[in-house]
């Protein structure tokens, strides 16, 4: 996005307002509260997505296939995307800022009663629930952090609160792997219930408050003129083409992550000591490639995009072909891990300076559908690639799945120059 604020400030040699005035008007970047947004993400992201690094042992636990510990996955994606829109319309008048504690309660209660399910569908039943939080907190957390600064701001901003996703990949799902091989993986949603419980208190002392006419929500008693209002904006259509695009990559991405352990395992024949590491790796990649977007392509989204869809396509071919060649597959699949931490970030980023702030928050809430849409849709893709041709051919298909996303970007952003001039 080109940076006009120069236009507004003194170029001469009498200053119409003094710089020290300037400086003073301007509020402070809110750091703590956007890092305790972030821990939150962080918190949120380690319980969606633990199952993955815990297939085996919960697998074997409750007398399940594999392929059904994954789809643990899907039922807590799917369920954000059934039940985000109307909980968020539902809870549109109440405070932001509570509505993301009461989320993180209900998040821990979740995790607790993961904790001590005795069977595979009491687990199922805790997901759903944890499902209809995690719709909630995105629909509230995909704006709330553009709510806090100003738009030429927003990157920085969203760059921040998506850091604590990235690091969920970093430390969190490696630790609760690590944990649950160690000490049981119930064990591991014990920890977690008690950190989102911490989180809860974190957030009511250190995250600003913003007021609720900021949340999008319309004043007009009749729904129908908003909703209305809304369809009449005129960046709807590049919003819903920025949340499809980041539907099919979610889509390509979770049907080879969510089996990522039991490819390490049993495709590369990595040793089970090695996997937390590995996955210690790939998310410090994924911090790698979030400092890309801060310091590279936060004013070149478009760009990062592609370098980022492409990238991630080679990558995974290599991990695909390199099977029997170990040193050449980590180095792929540590590159891969690099690649996707740009895509989240720079697609939000994207999305939010696209969408108008009248319907900033309802476009957060479509993009949240159209991710969790992708990481169920995943999931099931996955599992039903695992159980009819092997799970050999999901890295190929996920390959495919990239290509589409790359070519409809390089399409729409040819589109975007034909407008604009």
């Amino acid at each position: 996005m080109t940076n006009t604020a120069n236009i507004f400030l003194p170029t001469g040699s009498i200053p119409v307002v003094p710089p020290t005035r300037i400086r003073a008007s301007e509020p402070p970047f809110p750091w703590v509260g956007l890092i305790t947004l972030s821990a939150a993400v962080f918190l949120s992201v380690t319980s969606e997505m633990l199952p993955t690094g815990l297939l085996p042992e919960m697998s074997g636990s409750l007398g399940v296939a594999q392929s059904q510990i994954g789809l643990l996955v899907s039922w807590f994606a799917f369920t954000v995307v059934l039940t985000s829109a109307p909980v968020a319309i539902w809870t549109r008048r109440f405070p932001r800022h509570g509505l993301i504690i009461v989320v993180l309660i209900i998040f821990a209660v979740s995790n607790i009663l993961t904790a001590i399910a005795p069977t595979y569908e009491f687990v199922v039943a805790a997901r759903v629930l944890g499902g209809i939080a995690h719709g909630l907190f995105w629909s509230v957390v995909g704006a709330y952090a553009a709510h806090l600064v100003p738009k030429a701001q927003i990157g920085r901003a969203v760059s921040i609160t998506v850091a604590g996703g990235t690091l969920a990949f970093v430390f969190g799902v490696p630790l609760g792997t690590a944990g649950g091989h160690l000490l049981g993986w119930r064990l591991s949603f014990v920890m977690l219930a008690a950190l989102m419980l911490v989180g809860a208190v974190l957030v009511w002392k250190f995250l600003p408050p913003v007021a609720r006419h900021s949340t999008g929500a319309s004043t007009s008693a009749d729904p129908t003129e908003s909703a209305t209002k809304n369809r009449r904006d005129a960046t709807v259509p590049a919003v819903v083409l920025i949340c499809s695009i980041t539907g099919i990559t979610m889509i390509g991405h979770y049907s080879f992550y969510t089996y990522i352990t039991p490819f390490l395992l049993d495709g590369l024949g990595v040793d089970p000591v090695l996997l937390a590491p590995l996955l210690f790796a790939y998310g410090v990649a994924g911090a790698g490639g979030l400092l890309l977007v801060g310091t590279v392509f936060g004013s070149r989204p478009s760009l990062g995009l592609v370098l980022g869809l492409a990238a991630s396509a080679v990558s995974v071919s290599l991990l695909a072909l390199f099977t029997a060649t170990l040193p050449v597959a980590i180095a792929a699949f540590v590159l891969w891990g690099m690649m996707f931490g740009m895509l989240p970030p720079l697609m939000q980023t994207r999305m939010l300076h696209a969408a108008s702030p009248h319907i900033r928050d309802t476009a957060s809430a479509f993009y949240t559908t159209a991710f969790n849409a992708g990481i169920g849709g995943g999931a099931l893709l996955g599992a039903v690639l695992i159980d009819s041709v092997g799970l050999e051919t999901v890295p190929i298909v996920y390959v495919g799945v990239l290509v589409v996303a790359l070519v409809l970007v390089i399409i729409t952003d040819h589109m975007a120059t034909r407008r604009s001039s």
